[in-house]
């Protein structure tokens, strides 16, 4: 057995009353792929950061090549071999493509846009160079902070939810680009929700439960349920189907949308049709990069067209698109958008002022005046019911773990009955239990009567929650697709560009 690559002793770390690591022992081997498992809030994210030299551990100790190492940096990480994509990306979004690599990864900026160029064909991760970030889409900047990361040639890569923005093309292809990382002797720390994936690339797995170890095991030796049965200590329910069922009213339609944006870079829309009844979820599947940032701006307000053009987007029976998004809250319109931190939640404020934001109609203001009382029992309320592990409605939102902030915002959003729902990307980052949870909450609410819009870029959820699916490709939407007769091979030719056979119009 060779000496470990990387080696953690007792690796404990708080934040307050919060003790995400407690006495963590870890060894990574030299040319493997090693998972770690484990629930939203498990301490996954603060151990990597540990080994990253992002914060600095209460107690214990970091061996390198079985000597002690102190990482008060990332650039020590960097400086020692150490690479690591975050789950929540650090980009400066004013700067470009090339210019946010070149920050780390010495050389000319011409040179370096051919380098990102050849690795975004190589490892299907394509992305413009000279694009400004904050043009770029969630699943864009992923592929960035990939590129960028492999790029320093880490000899321990740290990946945190590589694959939750990746198309399913793109999966098979950076698992090739790892496989060919770890036969060249790199070490690779994968943390996934993700247990299929898990199983397909990983040769070692810790588990973590409460900021503990609790298992070290070959996930090829064991089910995708007994993996999740060790992850959070308790079975899982089984999904909760969508029943076939005659669908209400129109709640939302685009009659052929049109938009350019300002953006160079970004993808026009043209001519997009949509009809979303009461009662029926509708899903929009495609790759990311090609006009989904931009369609979720437009259905949630916060890119308003001229009034002439209102009817493009209607809701309820209206015309909306000159409203602002408070204007179409008041319709009975809710929206969780893709980016938590920043458009879903304010990170320095408490849960119990980002309850307000949205939910201040929920008997919140009285005469001018802020009910806490009222703001702090509705926070208290999405906490229990979403199961969101914090100490509390005063904690800051962005001291919350990836996923516990999704379940927080997907749970405010859904405390207010809207009777249109639309949610981007609404199991991002978060672990299998709590996946489960937030899709039978949506297969719930279309069963009682609301519209549910999904922008999501994993096909089986599309497949397990939705009555109808259309493919969004370099602006355009597809036809309605069944989501009950349609095969996942279809949508993915849509997804490309292709025109898939038999699609229902």
């Amino acid at each position: 057995m060779p000496a470990p690559l990387l080696s953690l002793r007792g690796m404990t770390k708080s934040y307050g009353q919060i003790r995400a690591n407690r006495g963590i022992d870890l060894d990574v081997a030299p040319g493997s792929i090693h998972a770690i498992l484990g629930e939203n809030g498990a301490g996954k994210s603060t151990l990597m950061k540990l080994i990253y030299g992002v914060e600095t551990p209460d107690e214990g100790q970091i061996l390198w090549h079985g000597a002690p190492v102190r990482l008060s940096s990332p650039a020590d990480a960097r400086r020692l071999g150490v690479g690591m994509v975050f789950q929540h990306f650090s980009l400066f979004e004013t700067l470009t493509v090339v210019e946010n690599i070149s920050l780390i990864v010495p050389g000319a900026k011409s040179a370096l846009a051919d380098r990102i160029r050849a690795l975004g064909h190589d490892f299907g991760l394509e992305v413009d160079p000279f694009a400004h970030v904050h043009a770029l889409s969630v699943g864009e900047r992923q592929r960035v902070e990939i590129i960028r990361c492999l790029m320093t040639d880490p000899k321990l890569l740290i990946l945190d939810e590589p694959t939750s923005v990746l198309p399913p093309q793109a999966v098979g292809l950076l698992f090739d680009t790892l496989r060919r990382l770890r036969d060249g002797g790199v070490s690779i720390l994968f943390i996934s929700h993700k247990l299929d994936e898990i199983q397909a690339i990983c040769d070692r797995a810790t588990v973590l439960r409460a900021g503990q170890v609790t298992g070290h095991v070959d996930p090829r030796d064991h089910d995708a349920h007994a993996l999740a049965l060790m992850m959070i200590g308790r079975d899982m329910p089984p999904p909760l189907h969508a029943d076939p069922r005659p669908a209400g009213k129109v709640m939302l339609e685009l009659c052929g949308l049109d938009y350019q944006p300002d953006d160079p870079f970004a993808t026009p829309l043209s001519g997009l049709t949509l009809t979303l009844r009461a009662g029926e979820v509708l899903g929009i599947a495609g790759i990311s990069g090609n006009g989904q940032a931009d369609l979720s701006r437009l259905i949630s307000g916060e890119v308003r067209l001229p009034a002439a053009r209102r009817d493009e987007v209607r809701m309820m029976g209206q015309g909306v698109g000159h409203l602002n998004p408070a204007e179409r809250r008041t319709l009975g319109f809710a929206f969780v958008p893709e980016d938590r931190l920043g458009r879903g939640a304010v990170p320095e404020m408490t849960l119990s002022d980002n309850s307000l934001l949205t939910a201040h109609g929920q008997g919140m203001l009285k005469r001018g005046f802020i009910d806490r009382r009222a703001e702090v029992a509705f926070t208290e309320a999405c906490i229990r019911d979403f199961d969101v592990r914090t100490p509390g409605p005063e904690a800051e939102a962005g001291a919350l773990s990836g996923g516990n902030l999704q379940k927080f915002i997907v749970g405010r959003e859904m405390s207010l009955k809207p009777d249109l729902l639309f949610v981007a990307q609404p199991t991002w980052g978060v672990d299998i239990g709590a996946a489960t949870a937030i899709r039978q909450r949506l297969v719930a609410l279309r069963n009682a009567g609301v519209a549910v819009l999904v922008i999501s870029e994993e096909l089986e959820e599309l497949f397990e929650i939705c009555d109808r699916i259309q493919v969004i490709h370099k602006g355009h939407l597809s036809p309605s697709l069944d989501a009950r007769s349609t095969r996942a091979e279809d949508v993915g030719r849509w997804m490309i560009g292709a025109q898939a056979e038999g699609a229902v119009a």
